[in-house]
């Protein structure tokens, strides 16, 4: 069974002196807190019934949504997985095939809810860093016979969580348009950290977004806000979509207040991401000759390192735990730790200084 994962204390501010103590959190980009811009937000939105179509902070969330995607429109929803499974119940009937890398969220992380809530077949991948091969994708299209489903959707996770923040290149995004073009399939972007991709390759969030039929993009995973993320598509697509939030609870009412901190992301959270990369990579390169680990400074390309170990990482997790730093096991010898807004460079110091404090002291 799986155990539930370590609670940490929260950081708290010393009256004293104003400065944040507690535990350096690298267990995700998800624990990020509003700020106080993101407050003075909420407290100043305007708000109405958002399922009767009254709230005006969220409609100009979804209209900068779907200006930042370049997409026709967008649809506030309370989270990605959601998003993602909306996608797939709109451009599946029960019973169709979906394409997906091998360790995509949807399939790894989303409990199951394509085959409950879609009804679909799933068809996985293997893949390099997240990128399935493009004639590898083509040769598993199966088109519908008596025996068999038809393949209606792939499905592209970018930047790709298990395989540490990796950012699928451009020239492959556009190989997939091509041969779902060819197929008469459709494209969906789990694009949870669509922003960083973008940032990594200093290309317009757009550019990442213009090859796929929807998007989804989370704004509590590096972004700041506390929930929701946006899916986008065309008009037809979200008028479906906005069906299906509701079939699965999803509509809220006066939601301005989080669509509030979600304009304040989009507005000026994006551009900033690039720091979170910065002290990734300040990571990965300090963890490189600690003993007993394992990372790789040109595979950071984002803001997930991915820390190999040769004891069980759960017992460097507790360790380290003792030292004063959070972080998860993804795998049974590997650990992940995410950079994100509420980190300075003194916490990648405390983290590297937690590491080697670990390392001289332990005996795996």
């Amino acid at each position: 069974m799986h155990a539930w994962p370590q609670v940490y204390p929260l950081p708290r501010k010393d009256r004293d002196t104003g400065a944040m103590t507690g535990f350096v959190d690298l267990r995700s980009d998800t624990v990020t807190r509003p700020d106080e811009e993101m407050y003075r937000a909420i407290m100043a939105a305007p708000v109405g019934d958002d399922v009767l179509g009254d709230d005006p902070t969220v409609r100009a969330l979804e209209e900068l949504g779907a200006e930042v995607t370049a997409l026709e429109a967008t649809l506030f929803v309370p989270s990605g997985t959601m998003s993602n499974q909306i996608a797939l119940a709109v451009h599946c009937n029960r019973g169709d095939a979906i394409i997906l890398e091998e360790e995509s969220h949807i399939l790894y992380y989303e409990v199951g809810a394509s085959a409950i809530i879609a009804g679909v077949v799933s068809w996985t991948l293997p893949s390099i860093r997240g990128a399935m091969d493009p004639n590898a994708v083509a040769a598993r299209f199966l088109t519908e016979d008596l025996h068999r489903p038809a393949t209606k959707l792939v499905c592209v996770e970018n930047t790709h969580n298990r395989k540490g923040g990796a950012v699928i290149p451009l020239e492959t995004l556009t190989e997939y348009r091509q041969i779902a073009d060819t197929h008469g399939i459709k494209l969906h972007l789990d694009g949870a950290r669509v922003c960083n991709a973008a940032v990594a390759l200093g290309v317009p969030v757009a550019t990442v977004t213009a090859p796929f039929d929807s998007v989804s993009l989370c704004l509590s995973k590096g972004l700041g806000s506390p929930i929701g993320s946006l899916l986008c598509g065309t008009e037809a697509f979200i008028d479906e979509a906005r069906r299906w939030r509701k079939r699965l609870g999803g509509g809220m009412r006066q939601s301005g207040i989080l669509a509030a901190c979600g304009i304040v992301s989009l507005r000026g959270r994006i551009d900033r991401l690039a720091e979170d990369h910065l002290r990734a990579q300040s990571l990965t390169v300090g963890l490189e000759n600690v003993a007993g680990l394992k990372t790789s400074p040109k595979d950071t390309e984002t803001n997930i390192v991915l820390v190999h170990t040769e004891a069980p990482a759960a017992q460097w997790q507790q360790a380290l735990a003792n030292e004063g730093v959070a972080c998860f096991p993804v795998a049974s010898h590997t650990l992940r730790l995410v950079t994100h807004l509420n980190l300075s460079d003194a916490d990648v110091t405390k983290t590297l200084d937690a590491f080697h404090a670990v390392a001289t002291g332990f005996t795996p």
